[in-house]
């Protein structure tokens, strides 16, 4: 009987120790994977990398936090979170061109005054983008509004009165800014142009339910103040 206990403890015993090793190997080979990602990038890539995950990180949650905040939770979806799939395929374009040029033209990636004027740029951008929402509050929203509601109010002062499309101006800094910090020639000239498409259709079709939502005081108001991006009136 107690041949059997004795054995029985070993056998646990056993267990435990291969279930330890099993877990110390596995913790080791994750370890060395990071490690091994770490030398394959270097530390310019790592840096440049980190700094990128925690800008998109950083824009997409506070955009969310924020339109809660303003509007409540049960009045915000997820679209909120502003990922769509051309969102993701441009990310992933963007990745993929920086770990090419990475590998072929490392060089490109060690402009470091090119790298940290886009970092600022992503830090204006947030900024202008921020300043915005939290001047325009309940009449921000993602969606254009296509109907009038009673606390849409056209809202003209702080950063409204130099900016008309604040929001839109600092994501166009912003996503020109990820490419820039990450050295990317090609990405960054897509990403401007696309963006730059995007709001050029996007802007007068609000703007024509502004007009139609405020009169001629939008109008008066549209003449006087930029639209925050360039060749678009």
């Amino acid at each position: 009987m107690f041949f059997l206990y004795d054995l029985e403890g070993v056998f646990s015993a056993n267990v435990r120790e291969n279930h330890r090793i099993s877990f110390i190997a596995k913790t080791g080979s994750w370890v060395l994977s990071i490690g091994a990602m770490g030398e394959f990038l270097g530390y310019v890539g790592t840096k440049q990398l980190i700094q990128m995950l925690v800008a998109v990180c950083f824009f997409h949650s506070s955009e969310f936090l924020l339109a809660i905040f303003i509007h409540g939770f049960h009045n915000v979806s997820v679209s909120s979170l502003l990922i769509s799939k051309q969102y993701l395929i441009a990310m992933a374009c963007a990745l993929l061109e920086y770990v090419v040029e990475l590998i072929l033209v490392p060089g490109l990636k060690e402009q470091w005054w090119i790298s940290n004027i886009g970092l600022a740029m992503i830090v204006v951008g947030e900024i202008i983008r921020k300043c915005g929402i939290l001047t325009a509050r309940q009449a921000f929203t993602h969606n254009i509004r296509v109907y009038h509601e009673d606390q849409h109010e056209l809202v003209s002062h702080g950063i409204y009165s130099v900016i008309r499309h604040p929001g839109y101006s600092g994501f166009f800094i912003w996503a020109m800014g990820t490419q820039i910090m990450l050295c990317n020639p090609i990405c960054m000239v897509a990403y401007t142009v696309v963006t730059w498409n995007f709001f050029a259709k996007r802007i007068p079709y609000e703007e024509f339910f502004l007009r139609e939502f405020f009169g001629h005081h939008y109008e008066e108001y549209a003449q006087r103040v930029c639209s925050g991006l360039p060749f678009i009136k």
